[in-house]
C-alpha cells in the first residue's frame, strides 16, 4: 500500500534522517580518537592573573606569562576539568596551573591561588556580549579561497552558518575544532539536497595577511571533499580585507589580539536567516554539530529561533 506524506511530513522524514546520518558519522569520529592516552598528553607550567570565571562552562580567561616550550604570553580562555576549583577563584587572582595539552584538547589543572584580587583592578574583556538576535547583518566584503571578492548579502535567500578561524590556529579544540564540526554538518547536509540547497557555509579567517586564498585552500584540503570546480560550491573559506577586519569581528563579538605571530581570540558561529539577520549565535567552542544542524533547519524552514547558545563568553 502507498501512503502519501504531507510536505510537512516529507520534512520531518528528511530532518530525522539527515540527524541519524550526521550522529552515525560522529559516532565513527569518535571511535576513531578512543585510542587517545595518557602518553600522549604534555603539561606545562602556567603563571598568571585571572580576568573571567565562567562557572557555567567551566572555562577560565586568563592573562598568563610566557609558557616556556608552548606559547608566548597571552590572555587566552581554558576549559577547566574541575569545576570546584572555579569556586575560589576572582578576576583578578594571580594563579599557578598545569596546562594539559592532547592531540585533541587543552585543560587546566591543579590550579592554585598564589595571591588573592585586591578586588580593584579591573580586568580587561570581562564584559562580552553574543551578537544581537535578529540583528540585520551589514553587507560586509569578504575575500574568498579562488581570491573572488564576496558580499554577505549575495546569501540572501540562504540559511548562512558562518564561524571564525585562524588557519595557524595551535589549539586543537579552538580553530581546528571549528573546522572539524562544520565538515560534520556537511557530510550531512549532503545527505539532504533540499537543505543543502537552502544552505551556505563560511569559514571566515580574521588573519588577513597571513590567510592568502592560496593558504585558505591548503588548509581546506584537509576538511572538504575535492569535487573539481565544485569542491567551494557550498562551503567556502574566506579572509576579512584589514580595512574591514574591526567592523567585522565587532559586529559578530570576535575578540583578537597579536603577539609574536599567535591570535588570541575569542570564538563565534553564527547562522544567518535568508533575510539577513542574526538567528542564532554560538558563543564558544562546546556546541555539538547535531544541535546545530537542527536550528539550521529550523532557520530553513522559517521557524523561529528559540535564542543564543552561550558557552565561553568574553
Amino acid at each position: 500500500m502507498e501512503v502519501m506524506m504531507t510536505g510537512s511530513a516529507k520534512a520531518s522524514s528528511s530532518a530525522a534522517r539527515l540527524l541519524f546520518a550526521l550522529a552515525l558519522i560522529l559516532s565513527l569520529s569518535a571511535a576513531a580518537c578512543r585510542g587517545t592516552s595518557q602518553s600522549q598528553m604534555r603539561r606545562y607550567h602556567l603563571k598568571g592573573t585571572v580576568v573571567q570565571v565562567d562557572k557555567s562552562q567551566r572555562h577560565l580567561v586568563v592573562n598568563h606569562e610566557q609558557i616556556p616550550g608552548f606559547m608566548a604570553a597571552m590572555t587566552m580562555p581554558y576549559p577547566v576539568v574541575d569545576a570546584r576549583s572555579l569556586d575560589e577563584l576572582s578576576p583578578g587572582d594571580q594563579i599557578a596551573a598545569d596546562v594539559v595539552v592532547g592531540p585533541s584538547e587543552i585543560h587546566l589543572e591543579n590550579i592554585v591561588v598564589v595571591k588573592k584580587s585586591d578586588g580593584k583592578t579591573s580586568q580587561p574583556g570581562a564584559q562580552w556580549q553574543p551578537s544581537e538576535q535578529g540583528a540585520l547583518v551589514p553587507d560586509f566584503t569578504l575575500v574568498n579561497q579562488d581570491g573572488k571578492r564576496l558580499r554577505l548579502a549575495q546569501y540572501r535567500g540562504k540559511s548562512v552558518l558562518l564561524t571564525f578561524i585562524y588557519t595557524r590556529c595551535p589549539l586543537p579544540d579552538y580553530c581546528p575544532l571549528m573546522s572539524h564540526n562544520f565538515a560534520e554538518i556537511e557530510k550531512a547536509l549532503m545527505i539532504s539536497p533540499e537543505l543543502y540547497a537552502k544552505s551556505h557555509l563560511l569559514s571566515i579567517s580574521f588573519d588577513s595577511q597571513y590567510d592568502t586564498p592560496q593558504v585558505l585552500r591548503n588548509y581546506a584540503r584537509e576538511f572538504v571533499a575535492d569535487r573539481g570546480p565544485r569542491t567551494f560550491e557550498h562551503w567556502e573559506f574566506a579572509t576579512i580585507p584589514a580595512a574591514e577586519n574591526s567592523a567585522v569581528t565587532k559586529f559578530f563579538d570576535v575578540f583578537t589580539s597579536e603577539e609574536q605571530g599567535q591570535i588570541t581570540h575569542s570564538m563565534s558561529t553564527a547562522i544567518l536567516s535568508p533575510d539577513g539577520r542574526i538567528y542564532k549565535s554560538y558563543n564558544g567552542n562546546d556546541w555539538k554539530p547535531a544541535d546545530v544542524l537542527k536550528d539550521l533547519t529550523s532557520c530553513a524552514a522559517g521557524e523561529r529561533s528559540k535564542g543564543v547558545s552561550q558557552s565561553f563568553r568574553r
